[in-house]
């Protein structure tokens, strides 16, 4: 189990990386290569770097992505990669992505995306709330506990 970070916009970086400091467990940070630092990263932690363009950090996440590993990401076509693989991908506002979750997602963007077509923007499109049926916990917290659940899993 390793925990890879769409680092591009992840703004829970450090927290992830003193959790898997403390559950002695690999980070990889994944992004553009247009997001380049010098940056010493502890020695758990490792960066690969993905040319320019669109969805490139997100193509190479889903390749070297196995099952039982985390994914920090708030791309939810990139957790819709990944499920199926057998990852546990989460928010970085506290919830796991579910296949659930993320049809609400597309079913929100598929409502926005008819309403800009009819121009309709005097009446706001009543989005449904992926999240709504989701228990919101902590990150930290729900980091920890998704660690721990793979960990049991595993002894079992």
């Amino acid at each position: 189990m390793k925990i890879i970070i769409d680092a591009d916009a992840c703004p829970k970086k450090e927290e992830t990386i003193a959790i898997a400091k403390i559950n002695d467990l690999e980070v990889m940070l994944v992004a553009s290569i247009a997001h380049f630092s010098t940056k010493k990263m502890p020695d758990h932690v490792s960066q690969l770097w993905v040319e320019r363009g669109n969805d490139q950090a997100d193509f190479k996440i889903v390749e070297i992505a196995l099952p039982n590993d985390i994914v920090i990401t708030q791309d939810f076509g990139l957790a819709s990669m990944l499920l199926p693989k057998g990852c546990r991908v989460l928010h970085h506002d506290g919830y796991e992505y579910t296949e659930a979750i993320i049809q609400k997602l597309v079913d929100g963007r598929h409502l926005s995306a008819k309403a800009r077509r009819t121009s309709k923007r005097s009446k706001r499109v009543k989005s449904l709330h992926p999240f709504a049926d989701a228990v919101q916990v902590d990150f930290e917290e729900l980091l920890v506990s998704v660690i721990e659940e793979i960990k049991h899993e595993r002894k079992d």
